[in-house]
């Protein structure tokens, strides 16, 4: 049987994970990527960041985007959740501050799922590898929804 999630269990499948699938409009055409995000709860919205690119002037130009988080234990038993926002580009010291939310707060989820040595944003990110700076983003949550489907014993 398939029913909605509540606002308190959207937030829990969102705070229990870092990646998911951004979907965003480039060139009159959908495309739907897989991001690392953190779910800043307090604040209610997604902070992700990424080097400048395709994606980056494509949420500039069409702003509005979607995040979808799953979680799968068997083809009859999943939860998903699917976040609509407005991206939103960070600078100076709100980009250095949402930086740290997003390192910390995947840190500690990390830490707290048992993978005991994450010191910093180069454990869990290909990003870091990269050349040049970051361009720090917030997803601003306009709407959500989540879906589960609860599998028979």
């Amino acid at each position: 049987m398939i029913k909605d999630l509540n606002d308190t269990q959207i937030r829990q499948l969102l705070g229990g994970h870092y990646i998911g699938s951004l979907g965003y409009i480039a060139q009159r055409a959908p495309y739907v990527l897989p991001i690392t995000y953190f779910y800043d709860e307090k604040n209610n919205h997604i902070i992700s960041y990424a080097m400048e690119g395709h994606k980056i002037n494509a949420m500039r130009e069409f702003p509005e985007v979607s995040l979808m988080v799953y979680e799968m234990d068997a083809l009859k038993k999943w939860r998903s959740v699917m976040v609509h926002g407005i991206f939103e580009e960070l600078h100076q010291i709100d980009a250095k501050y949402h930086l740290r939310e997003f390192s910390e707060g995947i840190q500690r989820l990390l830490k707290k799922q048992g993978v005991a040595d994450v010191d910093s944003i180069d454990d869990f990110s290909s990003k870091s590898e990269t050349t040049g700076i970051p361009l720090v983003y917030r997803i601003r949550i306009t709407e959500w929804s989540g879906k589960e489907r609860e599998g028979l014993p």
